[in-house]
C-alpha cells in the first residue's frame, strides 16, 4: 500500500501560445545562472575582475551543451540510429539527455578558450567556478523529473518517486528518485568545496578536482540503483566506470597538484592587477597636478612682483635718483661750517 510517495508532474512542458515552456530547459537556464553568480563573487574575492566569469562562461556553456549531448548520443545511439528511430531528435536537447562528463569535457575546453584571451589562468577559474557547477548540476537535475526519466529500481519508500508515463518503455510505478538523491549529493559536494577552500586554501585547479573527485563517489552509488537501459562493461554500467576513472584522475591531480604547486595563486587575473596599479598612478599624478597648481599660481605671483619692479626700475632709471641724506655726509657737510665760524672769532 502507498502511504507517500514524490508525485511527477503530469507534463514536462507548458505552451504559451505557440511558445513551449519546458521544464528541463528552465532548470538548465536556472542551474547556469547560479552557476555564473557564485563563481563571480568567489572570482572576486581572490582579487578578480567583475564580469570575467560571463565573459569566459559565453565560451563554456555552449561548448558545454554540445559536449554534454554528444556523450549521451554516442553512449545512447541506438535511441537515435537503430531501426525504427528518426536520427533527428539526437538535435532535440530540451527532450533531455546531457551527459555530464561530456559537459565538462568540452566545456573546459571553451573555458580554456576564453580564459587564453583574457589572459588568465584556466586552473584558477576553475576553482571559483567548482561550487558553482555542482549546484547548477544539483538545479539540472529536477529536469529528469519533469521528464519523468533517469529513476532507479522500484521501492516502496516513503520518497519513492510515482511514475506515471507508460511511453519509451516506462512502467509506472513508484522508484527511487535518483534524480533527488544525485541532485542532494551536488548540494552537499557544493559546501564540502566551499568550506574545503576556505579551511585548506586550495588553488591551481585542487578545488575543482575535489568537486569532480566528490561527484564521482556519488555518482557511482547512484548510478548502481538506476535501471534505465545502459551498456555494461564487465558487469558495470558504463558511466560507473567513467566515475572510477575519473575520479582516479581527480586525485591524482589533487596530490600532484599540492607538491608540486602548494598554495594559492596570488594574482588571477593580470589586467585586474595592472588596472588597479593604473588607477594608483593616476592618483599619484592627480595629486601632483593639484599641488603643481598652487605651485604654479605661486611663480606666477613672484614672476608678476618681479615684473612690477622691473618696470618700477626702468620708471626710476628715467627719473634723477633721489637718495636719502645721509648722516655721513651731513656730518661731512657741517664740519667745514664750524671751522668757518671758528676762524672768523678767531
Amino acid at each position: 500500500m502507498e502511504l507517500a510517495y514524490i508525485p511527477s508532474p503530469s507534463q514536462g512542458v507548458l505552451h504559451l501560445g505557440p511558445i513551449p515552456l519546458r521544464g528541463y530547459a528552465f532548470c538548465i537556464i536556472i542551474g547556469v545562472f547560479v552557476a555564473v553568480w557564485l563563481g563571480n563573487k568567489r572570482w572576486i574575492a581572490r582579487g578578480g575582475r567583475p564580469g570575467t566569469v560571463a565573459d569566459i562562461a559565453v565560451w563554456a556553456v555552449p561548448f558545454g551543451l554540445v559536449g554534454g549531448r554528444l556523450y549521451h548520443v554516442i553512449t545512447d545511439y541506438e535511441l537515435y540510429f537503430s531501426e525504427g528511430r528518426d536520427w533527428v531528435d539526437a538535435f532535440k536537447i530540451w527532450e533531455g539527455g546531457l551527459g555530464i562528463w561530456g559537459a565538462i569535457a568540452l566545456g573546459a575546453v571553451g573555458a580554456w578558450i576564453g580564459c587564453r584571451r583574457r589572459g588568465i589562468p584556466l586552473p584558477a577559474w576553475a576553482d571559483a567556478l567548482a561550487p558553482g557547477i555542482v549546484f547548477a548540476q544539483a538545479i539540472g537535475r529536477w529536469g529528469n523529473w519533469f521528464n519523468q526519466e533517469l529513476y532507479g529500481k522500484a521501492t516502496d519508500l516513503p520518497w519513492a518517486l510515482k511514475i506515471t508515463s507508460a511511453t519509451d518503455g516506462r512502467v509506472p510505478g513508484t522508484y527511487h528518485p535518483t534524480f533527488l538523491y544525485e541532485s542532494l549529493w551536488c548540494v552537499g559536494v557544493g559546501f564540502l568545496v566551499i568550506w574545503a577552500d576556505r579551511r585548506f586554501k586550495l588553488g591551481h585547479g585542487r578545488a575543482f578536482a575535489l568537486y569532480v573527485a566528490a561527484y564521482c563517489v556519488g555518482r557511482f552509488w547512484i548510478e548502481y540503483l538506476r535501471v534505465d537501459d545502459a551498456h555494461h562493461i564487465l558487469g558495470l554500467r558504463l558511466n560507473n566506470w567513467t566515475a572510477i576513472v575519473v575520479f582516479v584522475l581527480a586525485v591524482v591531480y589533487l596530490v600532484l597538484s599540492a607538491r608540486m604547486r602548494p598554495g594559492r595563486e596570488e594574482v588571477v587575473e593580470p589586467l585586474a592587477e595592472g588596472e588597479g596599479e593604473g588607477d594608483a598612478a593616476d592618483a599619484v599624478d592627480l595629486e601632483k597636478g593639484e599641488s603643481a597648481e598652487p605651485a604654479a599660481e605661486t611663480e606666477a605671483t613672484d614672476s608678476g612682483a618681479d615684473g612690477d619692479s622691473g618696470a618700477g626700475t626702468g620708471t626710476d632709471a628715467e627719473k634723477p635718483a633721489e637718495s636719502p641724506e645721509s648722516p655721513v655726509s651731513s656730518e661731512s657737510e657741517k664740519v667745514p661750517a664750524d671751522e668757518a665760524e671758528s676762524a672768523k672769532k678767531g
